[in-house]
């Protein structure tokens, strides 16, 4: 999986890239859901985009405090911020 290098620091970061993937931003294809996850080589903390074979489209990595405060977000989606 290509990991873009281009790291979300903050929280709105994070709401920015998500607002971006539901309003067709990057234009990927069959978009069905948005994860946070961990690598297994590095176990550098990332958020993917999967398509609706749960594949990954686009993957960017996330600092720590982003993936520790972003789950609710993540799981809310463009609407999960407050």
């Amino acid at each position: 999986m290509n990991i873009d290098k281009e790291r979300i620091e903050t929280l709105e970061e994070l709401q920015a890239f998500i607002t971006a993937v539901e309003n067709g931003s990057f234009a990927l294809n069959h978009v069905a859901g948005i994860a946070l996850a961990t690598s297994n080589s590095t176990g550098e903390p990332f958020i993917v985009v999967l398509n609706d074979k749960h594949q990954p489209l686009k993957a960017r990595l996330v600092s720590d405090f982003v993936y520790q405060n972003g789950k609710e977000i993540v799981r809310q989606g463009s609407g999960g911020f407050h």
